[in-house]
Parts: structure tokens; sequence; C-alpha cells
């Protein structure tokens, strides 16, 4: 349903930084970087998640309620993305863990990133090791 997702930014390298780390262990690299926009996704001209400078000029902000959810096979992969996204200076929204409300299945971690946009990782996976 999603074709991709942008979120503004003040500062590409820092988010550069911050993005290339946090979402590596989903095996999401940057596979375009220009001077205003970085594209990630599994592969070349597969990018879903762009960081960008906002098109009007204006300061970027993240929007109250607003949260991209991004999909993990492994609640293992769930841990490693939260802890890798507050190494790089996120900051935490709810630790990694299962919540019963969601589902019996739903293990979710939540941070913003340094621009304060909101994410989740989210692992759905009957059975997967924590």
């Amino acid at each position: 349903m999603i074709s991709y997702v942008t979120l503004g930014s003040i500062d590409l390298a820092r988010s550069r930084s911050f993005y290339d780390a946090a979402l590596a262990p989903l095996g999401l690299a940057c596979h375009y970087a220009g001077d205003d926009l970085l594209g990630y996704g599994p592969a070349p001209r597969k990018n879903a998640l762009f960081v960008c400078h906002p098109f009007d000029g204006g300061a970027p902000t993240a929007g109250n309620g607003t949260m991209i959810a991004l999909d993990a096979p492994t609640r293992a992969m769930v841990d490693a993305v939260h802890a890798a996204a507050l190494q790089q200076g996120g900051r935490d929204e709810g630790a990694p863990g299962l919540r019963a409300a969601y589902g019996p299945d739903f293990y979710v971690g939540y941070f913003r990133d340094p621009d304060g946009n909101k994410l989740a990782i989210v692992c759905q996976t009957a059975g997967t090791s924590a």
C-alpha cells in the first residue's frame, strides 16, 4: 500500500550516520545520497525511506501522532535496531518488548531520530527469539 515515506532533516550528514547504523540490522542501506536527499532500501532503486531537507525550505518538524513503523523478521533485529538508534543519538520512546494490547506476538521498540521523527521497529512473528 505505501510506496515510500519521507522524513525531514536539518542535518543530512547527521541523519546519514544515524540511519546507516540504525537500519543496518535490517539489511537496509543508503542507496541514494544527494545534496538534499538520502534514500534507504534493500537494494538500489528499491528505496522506501527517504530523508531530506523539507522541500518548502522551512524547518523540519515531527508530526504529533505521526510515526513510521518498519518491519523486522525477528525480535533480535528489533533489539538491534533500537540499540543502534540510541547509540547514534536517538531518543528512547519505548524499549523493545511485547505489547499484548496490540496482539500476542506484537514485539516493538520505539525511538526518535535526532530530528525528532518517531519510528517503531516491529516483529509480529510468533516464536522468534527475543
